[in-house]
């Protein structure tokens, strides 16, 4: 199977002007153009990780058979980091120094892609990334991101969160927020917290636990003994299911629970998740497969996932967060005709590229441009887009037990 040959991009201006600064040399014509990166292929983060090296896996192999870049093909050499910032930091020093690959992709999660972003720096090298969570850390005008969430999240995704909550047919007005201390979750909740006071709501309980935490029943109790109208749960991979697990062991349900990153699969094939809140910025469903490759990739993801046995088998967040890095990146060097990484940087700073997740830019603070996060909601087992309305999946609206 091969992607529809389309547009992916729309230029707004011309390549900038020559590197003012010196460059690795460039392989002869006819030679791959490689592109490095690592990921958590080991250690606490590689079940998601492990979904990010199967949709570059995929990426590359359409990307070969559209002929490549630059009438070359491409090949990608990964390296695991161990879920370990410092490790990826000398890793992505060894893929520009010693592998003197051409171009950089970012690794998975905040730690590591800023360790990465500050070899990116220190060679000039462009560093496509997607899964940043606080744009304010990323100061290299030669990042971009492809997890959109505006140059604010902290108060625009909470916004939108009150925004359907404040127009449900019963509003809450108390709420406990439990967080991990994982740096780009902690950032998060701190400023949901803070958008909750100022909507009105009364805090009832502020809890937070250290990131590979697995005993949830004091915090648990805490939450139950409480009796919030909702629970703000500040999770990353399994702490949400573990938390959950742990609430029904003493005969509790949430009314309302949010969460922020939780591990997609195992949270809707779990029963305790039932009616669970999250943010998006894609699910498998219309209007998102309307877009360009979107109905595509979705189908050789799911055959692909499902014959390596990933945990989950579906295209959300993570997956198409990362596919559109790799949309970004092939964009940009399109774009610019060229492997300079201060042209690619200058194109996509005056650009618009098409993406699965809809249209991004980087011309705002720190590179990023609009928030296109949405709110989703576990509902018959499946994840729906519940809000704003006009992403919604069909017949999908809000719900509250």
């Amino acid at each position: 199977m091969t992607f529809n040959r389309r547009r992916i991009l729309q230029a707004s201006g011309a390549a900038g002007a020559a590197l003012a600064l010196p460059v690795l040399a460039q392989p002869a014509a006819g030679q791959p153009i490689r592109i490095g990166s690592t990921l958590a292929l080991t250690g606490p983060l590689s079940a998601t990780a492990l979904t990010h090296k199967l949709v570059g896996e995929i990426y590359v192999e359409h990307l070969n058979k559209r002929g490549g870049l630059l009438g070359r093909q491409v090949q990608w050499i990964v390296k695991d980091d161990q879920s370990k910032p410092d490790l990826a930091r000398t890793l992505y020093e060894q893929l520009v120094t010693s592998d003197k690959v051409d171009l950089l992709m970012g690794p998975y999660a905040t730690g590591a892609i800023l360790s990465a972003m500050g070899v990116a720096q220190r060679y000039n090298k462009v560093l496509v990334h997607h899964t940043f969570g606080i744009p304010s850390l990323a100061k290299y005008d030669m990042q971009f991101p492809a997890w959109s969430l505006g140059p604010t999240p902290q108060t625009t995704v909470s916004n939108t969160l009150f925004d359907m909550l404040a127009a449900s047919r019963k509003p809450p007005k108390t709420i406990a927020i439990v967080t991990s201390k994982f740096p780009s979750i902690h950032f998060m909740s701190l400023g949901g917290r803070e958008v909750a006071k100022k909507r009105g709501l009364q805090e009832v309980l502020f809890l937070e636990w250290d990131f590979g935490n697995r005993d949830f029943g004091p915090i648990a109790a805490r939450v139950k003994d409480a009796k919030p109208d909702m629970v703000w749960i500040g999770d990353i991979a399994l702490e949400g299911n573990m938390l959950l697990d742990a609430m029904k062991k003493i005969d509790y349900v949430p009314p309302i629970h949010f969460h922020l990153y939780p591990a997609p699969g195992p949270m809707t094939k779990s029963p305790d998740g039932d009616k669970a809140l999250a943010l998006t910025i894609f699910e498998e469903h219309p209007p998102f497969t309307n877009q360009g490759t979107a109905a595509e990739f979705v189908a050789i993801f799911n055959e692909r996932a499902k014959a390596a046995g990933l945990p989950d088998t579906t295209v959300e967040v993570q997956a198409a967060a990362s596919f559109s890095a790799w949309q970004i990146l092939e964009a940009g060097v399109r774009g610019a005709n060229s492997l300079d990484d201060k042209k690619i940087a200058e194109w996509l700073k005056k650009s618009r590229v098409d993406t699965i997740q809809g249209r991004l830019r980087f011309d705002g603070p720190g590179n990023y441009g609009d928030d296109l996060m949405k709110i989703k909601q576990v509902q018959g087992g499946a994840w729906k887009v519940v809000w704003p309305e006009a992403a919604a999946a069909p017949g999908a609206r809000f719900q509250m037990r």
